[in-house]
């Protein structure tokens, strides 16, 4: 038995090693890269178009929610306050520091939104990305 896994195993190094001599190896590595895209997925883009505007929608909301909604803008604001007073200088450095972040989001959201409104307008135009080529 042992004799045999020997052999199996010389015979699958001796095989690998000819594949790289020969070059088909290489061939064969080269050929397994990703495809390049056929077009720009405008037909899938219009099919998730109302998804897409419903999660941006209640992202805006939940950012323009008051302190008692979670993941709010007004409610890390009140945090990093409270951190203030309590006198806890890295946690309410740590807290800014989101609370910049979450305040950038906003206005992304709101642009990727508009151009959401641009993609609608084309998909409608365009049969919902079948006419496209």
């Amino acid at each position: 038995m042992n004799v045999r896994r020997s052999r199996r195993t010389l015979l699958a190094g001796l095989a690998a090693a000819a594949l790289l001599v020969s070059g088909t190896g290489a061939a064969t590595a080269a050929d397994s890269a990703a495809p390049t895209p056929a077009g720009d997925g405008a037909r899938g883009l219009c099919k998730r178009v109302p998804t897409i505007d419903r999660r941006i929608e209640r992202a805006l909301e939940r950012l323009d929610g008051g302190a008692d909604v979670r993941g709010s803008v007004a409610r890390l604001q009140q945090r990093v306050d409270n951190a203030k007073k309590a006198g806890h200088g890295e946690i309410a450095t740590y807290l800014q520091h989101r609370l910049d972040f979450r305040k950038s989001l906003v206005p992304t959201l709101r642009q990727r939104q508009k151009d959401l409104a641009g993609v609608r307008s084309w998909c409608a135009d365009h049969e919902n990305g079948k006419a496209a080529s």
